[in-house]
C-alpha cells in the first residue's frame, strides 16, 4: 500500500505539471490486491494527501471511505475488474489529443516511439463523462487497448504500472501534437503499418517497454 501511495501522489503531480490536466479536471487510481484506490472527487490532483485516496473494493464497487471518490469511479472499476493485469489508470484531458479527436479524426504515427511503445487505441465518439455508458463504453475495448481516446472529452490509459500508464499518456499527446504541428506546414508523412511493426521487433524498444512494467 505504501508503495501504491507514493506512485499516486508522484503521477498526481507530474499530470498537473506536464499540463495534462487543468484545476480538478482528470483522475487516477491503482490497484492493491482486491482494493482500488482513486482520487478524491474535486481535489485538485497534486494537493491530494496520502490519507485522501479514496479506498473502493474493485469486485463490490463499495466505497471503503467517507471522502467521495471521482466521478469517474465506474470507469476505473471496469479497467480493472476486465484487464487483471494492470495495476494502474490514468484519465486526463490533454490539449491536442482533444483537439485532433474532436475534428473525428485519429492520431497517426508520425515517430518512432509512438508505434513502438502503444499497439493500439480505440477511439470513442462522444459519450457524456460519469455516466455507466461511458464506462460500459470503456469496458468494451480497453480488454485490446491500453489507450483509450474519447472524442471532445479526453484520453484513458492503463498500465502494468503508473509510470507506463503516464508514459502512455505522454506519447499519445506529443503524438497528436506533432500531427497538429506537420499539417499547419504540409501535409504528413505516416508511418506505413510495415515500418511500426519492425520498430516494434526492434531489441531497443522491447527493453524499453520492460523498464517501465518497473515502478522505481
Amino acid at each position: 500500500m505504501i508503495d501504491v501511495i507514493r506512485d499516486l501522489n508522484r503521477y498526481a503531480k507530474k499530470v498537473v505539471e506536464t499540463g495534462l490536466v487543468v484545476g480538478a479536471g482528470g483522475n487516477l487510481s491503482m490497484r492493491d490486491g482486491n482494493i482500488m484506490y482513486l482520487s478524491p472527487s474535486g481535489y485538485d490532483l497534486q494537493e491530494v494527501e496520502d490519507n485522501q485516496w479514496v479506498r473502493v473494493n474493485i469486485e463490490t464497487g463499495e466505497v471503503l471511505d467517507d471522502i467521495k471518490p471521482s466521478s469517474e469511479l465506474l470507469m476505473h472499476l471496469e479497467c480493472f475488474r476486465r484487464r487483471p493485469d494492470i495495476t494502474a489508470v490514468l484519465h486526463a484531458h490533454p490539449s491536442y489529443s482533444v483537439g485532433v479527436s474532436s475534428t473525428g479524426q485519429n492520431i497517426p504515427n508520425l515517430f518512432p516511439d509512438f508505434p513502438a511503445m502503444v499497439n493500439s487505441i480505440a477511439y470513442l465518439e462522444y459519450i457524456i463523462p460519469t455516466t455507466h455508458v461511458l464506462a460500459d463504453a470503456v469496458g468494451e475495448v480497453i480488454e485490446q487497448n491500453d489507450v483509450v481516446v474519447m472524442r471532445n472529452h479526453g484520453v484513458l490509459t492503463v498500465g502494468k504500472t503508473m509510470k507506463e500508464a503516464f508514459f502512455f499518456m505522454q506519447l499519445t499527446e506529443e503524438s497528436a501534437k506533432v500531427f497538429t504541428i506537420s499539417q499547419t506546414v504540409g501535409n504528413p508523412r505516416i508511418l506505413t503499418e510495415e515500418e511500426c511493426e519492425d520498430l516494434r521487433n526492434l531489441s531497443s524498444e522491447k527493453y524499453r517497454q520492460e523498464l517501465l512494467k518497473d515502478s522505481k
